[in-house]
């Protein structure tokens, strides 16, 4: 007697599409950051602690990641200093 697949009476999960990121959409590490702002890691981790640095992202292994994007943005609405 065939059996039947056991899949057979399974509602099929969907699936998130992965989407590929963009170059503008990189995800930058913190040394990175602190690289490109020309700023030490401390005055980052003090930003971080006010609120005041670009949203962040931290990945399932614990390491902290800023989006290009994200970071374009931030710069783009901080006023020029008098």
């Amino acid at each position: 007697m065939p059996s039947t697949p056991r899949t057979a009476n399974r509602t099929p999960r969907l699936r998130q599409p992965i989407s590929t990121p963009v170059a503008d959409d990189e995800q930058l590490t913190i040394k990175e950051v602190c690289a490109l702002l020309k700023i030490a890691r401390s005055t980052f981790s003090d930003w971080r602690d006010r609120g005041e640095a670009p949203p962040c992202i931290r990945l399932p292994n614990n390491s902290v990641r800023v989006s290009r994007s994200a970071l374009n943005r931030w710069l783009s609405a901080r006023p020029e200093a008098a």
